[in-house]
């Protein structure tokens, strides 16, 4: 068997990282002290092995046929994307204790709420309530904690601050008004694997108005945060970085009310896309002003 086959590198997808990023960079942008070493670190251990890994251990369970998010055409499952996984646990979880105690063992929960959300003996993704806040609360607000517990060196006192804990909502809200999403394609596909998903439950109708409702909630509680900071600019600025997204999920929502086969991978994999460039592209505004501000 070898170290790592094509099929195991494609089922990881690296570039799906992308679409988590802009928590890591939210986190970055409102940091009051940034340790370099650990931000880089901490970095590249979610984006390059934890995330990946989560994906690859997802497709082993999942065992897809059909396009999954980030893939067309999965390719067939191997044993070998199972021990790449537990590597890439394994070397995360170590290599966070080079940040802090705390750091590793978030990383160890993310890990484990991971695979419970995934192994076919827990299998917490079937359920549409429980697999929907699984998602929401540790790949939103439990990755801003993670994030800023590494970049800031947080000790335990400074987890929950108020400050904190709003960056934590929003970083979950605003994950989960795009996951119902990823799910609209799925339907069928979800449903013969003995997974009822929040989206197949809401229905294509209903999966864009929770979708967009969520949205509407988080930049609300985006403009109360940056209005108490005074951050005026900040709301300007997001108002005309997401008009894309904006514009975009009214048009496909548009095409799916007229047909539902609109409601396909090509069009969920655009979305996400833009939705992901105009967020990072926000946050990285964000962290350039944070840092031109120090000097």
């Amino acid at each position: 068997m070898k170290w790592l086959e094509i099929s195991t590198v494609k089922h990881l997808r690296f570039p799906f990282s992308f679409f988590l990023m802009p928590v890591f960079l939210f986190a970055l942008s409102q940091a009051t002290h940034i340790h370099w070493g650990n931000t880089l670190l901490a970095f590249l251990i979610l984006h390059i092995l934890i995330f990946p890994s989560s994906n690859g251990y997802n497709s082993y369970q999942d065992r897809d046929e059909t396009p999954i998010g980030g893939l067309k055409y999965p390719p067939k499952i191997t044993g070998n994307l199972y021990f790449v996984t537990l590597l890439f646990d394994l070397a995360g979880i170590l290599s966070g204790l080079f940040i802090s105690v705390y750091f590793s063992l978030f990383v160890l929960v993310f890990v484990l709420m991971s695979r419970a959300y995934s192994y076919r003996g827990i299998r917490i993704k079937k359920y549409p309530i429980p697999g929907f806040l699984t998602v929401f609360i540790f790949q939103g607000g439990f990755v801003y904690l993670m994030s800023a517990s590494a970049i800031s060196n947080l000790s335990p006192p400074e987890f929950l601050t108020s400050g904190n804990l709003v960056c934590m909502l929003l970083s979950s809200l605003f994950l989960g008004s795009a996951y119902p999403l990823t799910q609209i394609y799925q339907h069928m596909a979800d449903k013969n694997d003995g997974v009822i998903s929040l989206s197949y439950k809401l229905g294509y109708t209903g999966t864009f108005l929770f979708s967009s409702g969520m949205f509407a909630l988080a930049a609300l509680l985006l403009f109360y945060y940056l209005k108490s900071n005074n951050l005026n600019m900040e709301i300007i600025l997001f108002v005309f970085c997401v008009l894309p997204v904006i514009l975009t999920l009214t048009g496909w929502f548009n095409k799916v009310r007229q047909n539902t086969k609109h409601a396909n991978f090509e069009n969920t994999m655009r979305m996400n896309i833009i939705n992901s460039i105009c967020m990072n592209l926000y946050f990285s505004i964000l962290v350039f002003n944070h840092l031109w501000s120090w000097f």
